[in-house]
C-alpha cells in the first residue's frame, strides 16, 4: 500500500514544545519508529511534515538581525526548514530501519508548491505568524516591506498570505523516487510557495501554505492510497471542550463536511486537517485518517482515529 504520513509539529519538538536542535533530533528519532515499522511491513511510504517551530526560530533571527541584514523571505525559510528537517528525518529513519534489519534508500526532496498569482490571500495577508513585538522593534521589519498589525495590548504581529496550494511542481521527481523504491520526505510545511510568471519562470512569494492541505494535494498527485495525519490527539472531536465532547470514528466524507459546516472544528487547528482529509477522499483516495503519532500503524489499516472514507 502506498501511504503518505503527514507529521505534525509534535513529531518535531519536545513534549513541552521547545525546538532546540537536540529536542528536534530526539523527537524525530522517536517519531520514526512507527514509520520504520510500516516500511518493514512492506508499505511504500512517503513523509511530509510541519515546520512551524522551525520557521518561528528563523523569524526570531530575522527580527533580531533586521537592523543589520535584510530579513530572509518566507519562501527561503520554507526551503531552509525543508532541508534541515529532511536531513534529520533521513538520519533517524535510516537508523530505525537498520535496527530492524531493513535496507531502504531514503531521500529528502526540497519541494515547491505553486499557488495562483491571483489568489486573494496574496493581496490581503491575514495569517498571523511569529511573535508579538513592540512597535519600535517591528518597525525595522515594516521598513523591509513586511506587513505588521497592531494587536492591542499584546503588541504588533506580522501577518502573511496563506494561499491555496494548486500544484506540486516537484511531484514527478517524488513519484520517480518512490517507484525506484525510495522512502521520500517531501513538501514539508505545505511546500515552498511559488507562482508562475507570464513568461513561465517561477518566483517565490512571501506566504505560508497550510501543511495539511499541501499533504492532501501531494497525496493525490503521487497517487497514494492512504493519508495519515499524525497529530497530538487520538481523533477529531465533536463539541470539543464541552461535556458532550465525543471523538469521531469512521465517517463518510459527506457527514464529515456536515460536521465541519456546523462549526465543530477550529479553523486554526483541526479544521485544516478535516478539510485535507475530505479533499483527499473526494479526489479518489481510499481513506484519510487523523490520529496520534503512536497510532500510525493501526491508522493505515483504518483501525484507529478519525477515518474518513467516501461512503458509509
Amino acid at each position: 500500500m502506498r501511504v503518505l504520513i503527514a507529521l505534525g509539529g509534535n513529531a518535531m519538538t519536545s513534549s513541552d514544545g521547545t525546538a532546540r536542535p537536540e529536542d528536534q533530533i530526539a523527537a524525530v528519532n522517536s517519531a520514526m519508529n512507527p514509520v520504520a515499522d510500516l516500511v518493514a511491513a512492506g508499505h511504500q511510504v512517503i513523509l511530509t511534515h510541519g515546520n512551524g517551530p522551525q520557521v518561528g526560530n528563523l523569524l526570531v533571527k530575522n527580527e533580531l538581525a533586521a537592523p543589520v541584514v535584510p530579513p530572509v523571505p518566507l519562501d527561503w525559510c520554507g526551503a531552509q526548514t525543508q532541508g534541515t528537517i529532511g536531513f534529520i528525518v533521513v538520519n533517524a529513519l535510516e537508523c530505525a530501519l537498520a535496527a530492524r534489519g531493513v535496507e531502504r534508500g531514503i531521500v529528502a526532496v526540497v519541494t515547491r508548491t505553486r499557488v495562483s498569482a491571483d489568489d486573494p490571500g496574496l493581496r490581503t495577508p491575514t495569517k498571523p505568524i511569529g511573535r508579538f513585538l513592540p512597535r519600535d522593534e517591528a518597525q525595522p521589519l515594516i521598513d523591509h516591506g513586511q506587513v505588521w498589525q497592531d494587536r492591542g495590548e499584546r503588541g504588533w504581529r506580522r501577518v502573511v498570505a496563506s494561499p491555496e496550494p494548486v500544484e506540486i511542481l516537484d511531484a514527478t521527481a517524488v513519484s520517480t523516487l518512490m517507484t525506484a523504491g525510495f522512502v521520500v520526505v517531501a513538501n514539508g510545511g505545505g511546500g515552498i510557495p511559488v507562482v508562475r510568471e507570464a513568461d513561465g519562470s517561477i518566483r517565490g512569494v512571501e506566504a505560508v501554505i497550510d501543511k495539511d492541505l499541501g499533504a492532501a494535494l501531494l497525496g493525490r498527485t503521487v497517487a497514494v492510497d492512504v493519508l495519515v495525519i499524525a497529530t497530538d490527539v487520538e481523533a477529531a472531536v465533536l463539541d470539543f471542550g464541552t461535556p458532550d465532547a465525543r471523538p469521531v470514528g469512521r465517517v463518510d466524507v459527506a457527514t464529515m463536511r456536515t460536521y465541519a459546516a456546523q462549526g465543530h472544528f477550529a479553523g486554526g487547528s483541526m479544521g485544516p486537517k478535516v478539510e485535507a482529509c475530505c479533499r483527499f477522499v473526494e479526489q479518489g483516495g481510499q481513506r484519510a485518517v487523523i490520529t496520534s503519532l503512536g497510532g500510525i500503524a493501526r491508522a493505515v489499516r483504518g483501525d484507529v482515529g478519525t477515518v474518513v472514507v467516501a461512503a458509509p
